[in-house]
């Protein structure tokens, strides 16, 4: 199979974020074949729900989909650095792969902060591919702040 990037996806999901208000993170969920299975923005703000982020989004929308918790062998995109409750989530689930673009060392849990899979207690760790659009991502994520200060 060849590798083809979902970042773009990711960036659109994060562009409509934006639009409604919410932090710009967009997420895509690859299953094994490479098929988008899912995709979805940040909903903090919407659904009222501090755990709305797009990972947990779609991961919680496939596990219904694929009647498990489980989503071994699936790649995640995303824009932004998880947080810790997001890597311990893509742990969780057993994510194969984890993309993300922008770096977070404010609120980060892979590369920063937490550092989520470097802890003994992780179930999982994902092979990690960091920087993805990173230019992009760091953008949109700067512009939408700016424009609320």
């Amino acid at each position: 199979m060849v590798f083809k990037s979902h970042m773009e996806q990711a960036l659109s999901e994060a562009r409509a974020a934006a639009d409604r208000g919410e932090v710009p993170v967009g997420a895509v969920l690859i299953d094994p074949q490479g098929q988008v299975v899912q995709v979805a923005g940040n909903r903090t703000r919407e659904l009222h729900d501090p755990t709305a982020h797009a990972e947990i989004l779609t991961l919680r929308a496939a596990c219904g989909e694929a009647g498990s918790q489980r989503l071994a062998g699936y790649d995640l995109y995303v824009t932004l650095e998880p947080c810790a409750m997001c890597a311990a989530a893509i742990a969780a689930a057993r994510i194969g792969r984890l993309y993300y673009g922008a770096s977070d060392p404010k609120s980060g849990g892979v590369a920063h902060g937490a550092r989520v899979f470097s802890h003994p207690q992780a179930h999982h760790v994902p092979e990690v591919y960091d920087g993805i659009a990173e230019d992009e991502a760091e953008q949109m994520l700067k512009d939408f702040f700016a424009a609320r200060r």
